[in-house]
């Protein structure tokens, strides 16, 4: 009967070092980190957007509510211009709300787009499944898969 429990502290004081050095090399690893700044009107922006609950109707990469369309990559849409984005904010259309956001406020909500924007495509068509089980994206202006 010791021996039984000696045997099973070892096993999982084994398996919990396996978990710590298996954390250790992948969160540390430099290759699997990206590291996206965003500039102070992106991050101003991305506060009023949380501010605002924008989250519960829109949604960035199919996250979010679903009342509104997603907008992952609305700052690239050819179609939907910065001066048609602003327009829509301010005045609403349908379900969604009128705000009385300043110029600013707006340029604020703009660039969070355009950084949102550059993290990658949504959805995104050119992701690959690698044998190993690792997906492969494209991420915007970059020539490599990450």
């Amino acid at each position: 009967m010791k021996n039984n429990i000696l045997y099973n502290k070892l096993i999982i004081g084994g398996l919990v070092l396996l978990f710590v050095i298996y954390n250790f090399v992948v969160y540390n690893n430099a290759a699997f980190i990206q590291e996206h700044k965003l500039s102070d009107a992106a991050i101003q922006g991305q506060q009023l957007w949380q501010d605002n609950n924008c989250t519960a109707c829109h949604q960035f990469y199919g996250l979010g509510g679903y009342l509104g369309p997603d907008l992952t990559n609305i700052a690239s849409d050819s179609i939907k211009t910065d001066a048609y984005v602003k327009a829509m904010i301010n005045l609403g259309k349908n379900a969604m709300p009128k705000y009385n956001f300043s110029e600013k406020e707006l340029q604020e909500f703009l660039a969070f787009f355009k950084a949102v924007d550059q993290t990658g495509y949504f959805p995104n068509k050119a992701a690959t499944t690698e044998k190993t089980g690792w997906v492969k994206l494209k991420i915007k202006n970059t020539t490599d898969d990450q």
